[in-house]
């Protein structure tokens, strides 16, 4: 499997976290989930050439079966969510149905190709296993959609790129043969329990924690994806909820907006704040002058936390398949930015005579990204060995 090519892609609405295998070799990027329409005309030119950074700069234009409307052109990611007319994700969003998750994830995928070929103007990428996720919500009834839209070629012409000569695009093809989809939380479960390389268990006391359940709360922008894991397999009945940081993080937005005089480009601008911790929660609305924010960020992630918490209580009562689980797992970018405070709202519930003792794993930001490369792998071995592990089950 050293010669192939893989591409794991967690599609979070407020990130897309990406780690690519080629050829043995990884790489690891994330983009904001932003795009906004690009308008020629108003195109500011960069003084400097040398000073622009490609991943800022994505300007992509997406040829392909899966997206609706072929003729437009976007900026993606970090370069969209400086545009005034940013499009960002909006609530309960059904990825599978939207053009803006193919565009960004076919610019992002186009995005890799090219920083590993700089100098070309055309050249093709060829995946031998793409896999992504989608929300346990969406997982069942979208999976195999999914995966009809993403297999085979897509066109991607990226625009206005650094380093190459007029008309600046370079052309990207990129032919996709096989496409696994995992589901949200259960990919977690993946990511903490498997080895990267080997494939094979490397956390023995979780797996045997799982005889009397375990349920991870993948908890991202827009939803909080409980999987229970029962025997080391995904629980049926354990479902999903929309709620997530996104509306908490434009309730700050907008706090510190009409307060303090100070725009944010987008909410991944604060997400970056965020996660820097602390002693970077303040913005400068004017030259040298610096204004805490802590005091409009604190209250969201407390209150955050208590519903996240009052979500896994719903989810642990409410099946009962993993009543008395041994383990409650907290993972995804916004557990993170939140911990101590869940942590603290985890001590009133203990109060209440209804203890929560949260397990809060290294990477726990990264760990669907993990388990996706994982599941991409072991499809793979399952192609070319017929080899089936007993968690193929977690994906489509």
């Amino acid at each position: 499997m050293e010669r192939c090519n893989f591409l794991a892609v967690d599609i979070g609405n407020s990130w897309y976290k990406v780690l690519a295998s080629d050829n043995g070799v990884i790489s690891e990027y994330q983009m904001p989930n932003a795009l906004a329409l690009f308008d020629d005309q108003y195109y500011e030119k960069p003084y400097d050439e040398e000073d622009v950074v490609l991943e800022e700069n994505l300007i992509v234009e997406v040829k392909s079966q899966a997206i609706v409307d072929k003729r437009e052109i976007y900026y993606v990611g970090k370069a969209a969510a400086r545009q005034r007319n940013v499009s960002l994700t909006s609530f309960n969003n059904q990825k599978v149905d939207e053009d803006r998750t193919y565009i960004l994830l076919f610019g992002i995928a186009a995005y890799h190709a090219v920083s590993f070929n700089p100098q070309d103007a055309e050249l093709c990428y060829e995946l031998d296993q793409l896999a992504v996720s989608l929300p346990t919500t969406q997982y069942k009834e979208k999976k195999e959609l999914f995966k009809q839209r993403l297999i085979g070629t897509h066109t991607v012409i990226l625009h206005k790129v650094p380093g190459i000569p007029e008309p600046k695009e370079v052309v990207v093809k990129l032919k996709i043969n096989d496409v696994i989809v995992g589901a949200e939380g259960a990919c977690a479960y993946l990511g903490l329990t498997r080895d990267q390389d080997t494939l094979g268990i490397k956390d023995d006391s979780l797996v045997k924690d799982s005889a009397k359940g375990v349920i991870i709360g993948d908890l991202g922008g827009d939803s909080v994806d409980f999987v229970g894991i029962k025997n080391n397999k995904p629980v049926a009945s354990v479902e999903g909820e929309p709620f997530g940081i996104n509306q908490f993080l434009d309730h700050i937005i907008q706090k510190v907006s009409k307060n303090e005089l100070y725009k944010f480009d987008s909410r991944s601008e604060l997400e970056e704040k965020l996660a820097a911790g602390p002693s970077e929660w303040y913005v400068e609305p004017f030259a040298g002058v610096k204004k805490d924010i802590s005091k409009y960020v604190i209250p969201q992630l407390r209150s955050m936390a208590m519903k996240y918490l009052e979500h896994f209580d719903r989810v642990r009562s409410g099946s009962n398949e993993i009543k008395g689980a041994a383990r409650y797992i907290a993972v995804g970018g916004a557990a993170k930015l939140a911990q101590r405070q869940i942590q603290e709202a985890a001590v009133k519930w203990t109060e209440r005579g209804r203890p929560i003792e949260l397990m809060f794993p290294e990477n726990l930001e990264k760990l669907n990204v993990l388990g996706l490369m994982i599941l991409a792998k072991m499809n793979q071995m399952k192609k070319q060995h017929g080899i089936v592990s007993d968690l193929v089950s977690t994906r489509g």
